[in-house]
């Protein structure tokens, strides 16, 4: 089993390599790729140095799996040249998010709809993914009609850059900016750049993944914010549901859920807090509660480590789920 990792030496590569280690992924042979100025050095993984190869060279050496974390262009022009030769691609970036032809998928959710055909798999957006996880077991029970979320996003989604600002802002020195304001004690009101309607590419994201992932019916409205913060995404979820509930059938549904712990115990200030998720694999959710101002609605609050639910693991999760249906 030759596994690829593009983008070996980016966050969310550097990420995708513990966790593969921890999920003892059944690899005989580690490809890591990077830029090509990290040509020829090295990486370590499972106590080994491996040298850094080019995506040719890659491409060249027929793995069985490439998982890309490497931004859109890349995957849109490397993608289909490893899936040529029958590697099975699982993509990070937005490049075929939307593709009515590639499927959008989270194992728990909608992993049994893969199959040998899907040589080009993509991995939604880290919001998108601890959305769609709390979403999904409730939905099947009843309904979701609409769901309003604001998001509170770590810096680590726009990556090393931004980590460095903050840093930098913390300690009084001057340096490259990710982003067009300080985000040290800050909130910026803008994830990624503006659509015509006036919403980010982020928020749109929740709404047009939330929509292929689930069900088309489900109307998603998003505000994303970024926050100086360093361990994972918040969100604070208002849903409306078809169906009447009870709160403790909505704790019951989300404790049995595979992938999400439930913290839920405010009179003893038990919540989900990104602090506390950094570098956990589950999507944590809390703060349950009836909306009481609307018929059929509930708030809740979920919080997930981006680099890891949001990112990583998932991407593993698809991973192994292929290896264990045979088709990779």
């Amino acid at each position: 089993m030759k596994v690829a990792v593009v983008g070996a030496t980016g966050m969310v590569g550097e990420v995708m390599l513990e966790v593969l280690k921890e999920f003892n992924f059944p690899l005989t042979e580690m490809i890591p790729i990077a830029s090509e100025k990290s040509i020829g050095k090295e990486v370590f993984y499972d106590g080994k140095s491996h040298k850094i190869v080019s995506l040719a060279n890659a491409v060249s050496m027929k793995p069985d799996l490439a998982i890309f974390s490497a931004g859109g262009e890349t995957s849109l022009e490397w993608a289909p040249k490893f899936a040529a030769i029958g590697t099975t691609v699982i993509d990070n970036s937005s490049a075929w998010r939307m593709d009515p032809t590639k499927k959008l998928i989270v194992p728990e959710i909608n992993g049994d709809s893969l199959t040998k055909e899907d040589k080009i798999i993509a991995n939604p957006n880290c919001s998108t993914i601890q959305l769609v996880m709390t979403l999904k077991p409730l939905h099947d029970k009843f309904k979701v009609k609409r769901v309003i979320v604001s998001t509170y996003q770590s810096i680590t989604g726009t990556g090393v850059k931004a980590v460095q600002q903050l840093e930098n802002e913390r300690n009084g020195v001057s340096g490259e900016m990710a982003y067009k304001y300080e985000i040290d004690k800050n909130c910026i009101p803008q994830c990624d750049s503006f659509e015509e309607n006036g919403y980010t590419k982020e928020e749109m994201k929740l709404t047009r993944e939330t929509k292929k992932i689930i069900d088309n019916s489900i109307f998603v409205s998003a505000t994303a914010v970024r926050v100086p913060v360093v361990g994972g995404h918040s969100e604070a979820v208002n849903i409306e549901f078809e169906n009447e509930f009870d709160i403790s059938d909505i704790k019951s549904i989300l404790s049995a859920t595979e992938g999400i712990t439930l913290q839920d115990n405010p009179a003893n200030f038990e919540y989900p807090m990104p602090k506390f998720a950094a570098k956990k694999n589950d999507v944590f959710v809390g703060r349950i509660r009836r909306d009481e101002s609307q018929e059929k609605s509930l708030n809740l609050w979920i919080v997930a480590d981006n680099l890891r639910k949001g990112a990583a693991t998932n991407a593993v999760q698809i991973g192994l789920l292929l290896i264990k249906k045979g088709l990779i």
